[in-house]
């Protein structure tokens, strides 16, 4: 008797899986997406903003700081330089993102492009089981809740008579709770430690520059760690 080979899944299998485990990222990325359209009518700036920030920069944090700079009128450098510093983290998540499962150049460059803060979160917490056709469809999907929801969010800010304050610090709030649910196994636990640490060091010797020195020391303790596990990792087969 022959043995049945399970046949492989299909793309739309695959798709739709990725839109399921988008789907509770998603429902916290939305309310963000309101609150960023919502600060993008208060601060008098054009409707169209919200989205053409969203298509092209698509990164949460800085499009909400870039609201803030761009209303203070502040220079295209200092803007820059806070891009590149906000952002920087994003080089340390492709080391284990699961890009290489997508093999088209277009798809791998939308997939770099799509590499937030929420995608990332989600593949660390499911780190096995990644095809291209369900990472593309939860980073599309992630997308799609906070184009939409910057687009209520200016609706919104257009409908409401009033100002809205503290809306700043959703986000924030958002990030504590992925940070939170990615840290709950013990593989993620020592960045956790590290950006603690980085951050009081910081604080005790720079305290008017805490934030700024406390990152820079967090992305170098990150890239200590990182060589320090990859040369533990070569070392090991030869042990053994």
């Amino acid at each position: 008797m022959m043995a049945t080979v399970a046949e492989p899944p299909s793309r739309r299998a695959e798709a739709l899986a990725g839109l399921r485990v988008s789907l509770a990222a998603g429902l916290g990325l939305f309310p963000i997406g309101v609150a960023f359209g919502l600060l993008v009518a208060q601060a008098g700036l054009p409707w169209w903003l919200a989205p053409a920030l969203s298509v092209a920069v698509f990164a949460g944090s800085m499009e909400l700081l870039l609201v803030s700079l761009v209303s203070a009128g502040t220079s295209l450098v200092a803007i820059a330089l806070a891009t590149f510093l906000v952002n920087f983290r994003h080089v340390f998540y492709a080391f284990s993102f699961p890009l290489p499962v997508v093999r088209n150049p277009a798809a791998r460059l939308y997939s770099v492009y799509a590499l937030i803060d929420e995608a990332y979160a989600i593949t660390a917490v499911n780190p096995r089981g990644w095809t291209a056709p369900r990472l593309l469809a939860m980073q599309a999907a992630l997308q799609c809740y906070w184009v939409g929801g910057g687009l209520a969010g200016v609706l919104a800010g257009a409908l409401l008579p009033g100002r809205i304050e503290g809306l700043d610090f959703a986000l924030c709030a958002l990030f504590v709770t992925l940070t939170l649910d990615a840290c709950r196994g013990r593989r993620q636990l020592p960045s956790l430690l590290l950006a603690g640490l980085s951050f009081s060091t910081a604080l005790l010797l720079v305290p008017d520059s805490a934030l700024f020195a406390g990152l820079l020391g967090f992305v170098g303790a990150l890239v200590l760690r990182y060589l320090f596990t990859r040369g533990r990792g070569a070392a090991e087969p030869a042990d053994a």
